[in-house]
């Protein structure tokens, strides 16, 4: 049989994602928020149980200290707020995380958007292949032919996203994505982009040149080539960030099932509990 690939997980997309679709009535012990939790196990387990990977990476943003990102451009994420109680839930689900047994990656001036990299990057390099779940489509620029994009879309579908996904989508390789983003711009990330580029404009070119560079020593963006080079560089994922090992795993539910319950998280816990029983 084939290998089982790595399961690398946004977990701030997820988590965000939970926090906003569940009712805050979901709470935990103390009168805590508990709904981005339960939302975010509930994801994890879904993918487990559907993938079954030799092992589940999470990476997660670090929200009390600048990125390099926003030290080279301070404009980058602008603006930015978040409730206090999605906060503190995502101060404790990397906490979640390593009770189920899982790999958890998180360092001051990353984004785990880069932990996503640098894990794909070390699973290549180990001949394997990976999932990547996210709901950001940054994450494109990893899909290759060893590494499949996770996309959550409306309902609970989950797409797959490869190489070929991402050029019906966008017009462009996996490899341009950050080529485009820089020329398009992103105004969630605060990325102005090319003036007078849009999605479009930004394909096209990518069909004519190879990458940005290209473009740039064929006297485009003059005016602009600096900074369309830091564009570029903001947009793409960082494969050096530092990860801890990753070895095979088997899940510990019931250390995680032992964690909700001392959250008070009854019906999560009853479910990690039955996972712990069945042997699964």
């Amino acid at each position: 049989m084939p290998e089982r690939p790595l399961l690398v997980i946004d977990g701030d997309s997820f988590a965000h994602r939970a926090y906003h679709g569940l009712p805050k009535s979901i709470r935990r012990a103390g009168n805590k928020g508990g709904g981005a939790i339960v939302g975010f196990a509930n994801y994890l387990l879904r993918l487990y149980e559907a993938e079954r990977p030799r092992a589940v990476v999470t990476g997660w943003d670090t929200l009390d200290a600048p990125t390099w990102r926003v030290l080279e451009f301070p404009p980058y994420q602008g603006g930015r707020e978040f409730e206090d109680e999605i906060v503190d839930q995502l101060s404790v689900l990397p906490e979640f995380v390593r009770a189920c047994g899982f790999v958890t990656a998180k360092a001051a001036g990353y984004e785990a958007d880069d932990f996503l990299a640098a894990a794909v990057a070390a699973e290549e390099r180990r001949g394997g292949t990976a999932l990547v779940a996210s709901g950001d489509r940054d994450a494109f620029q990893l899909a290759s032919a060893s590494i499949t994009i996770l996309h959550p879309v409306k309902a609970g579908e989950i797409a797959r996203i490869g190489p070929a996904q991402v050029l019906e989508r966008y017009g462009v390789e996996p490899q341009q994505v950050p080529d485009f983003i820089a020329l398009r711009g992103d105004p969630s990330d605060k990325i102005p982009g090319a003036r007078g580029v849009g999605a479009t404009t930004a394909a096209s070119l990518l069909k004519r040149y190879p990458d940005l560079e290209a473009m740039i020593a064929d006297n485009r963006f003059p005016a602009q080539a600096d900074d369309l080079r830091l564009y570029r560089r903001i947009a793409t994922m960082d494969p050096t960030a530092p990860l801890p090992p990753i070895p095979d795993c088997t899940p510990t539910w019931d250390k995680a099932a032992a964690l909700a319950r001392d959250w008070e998280l009854k019906a999560l816990a009853g479910r990690l509990g039955q996972l712990a029983t069945a042997g699964r």
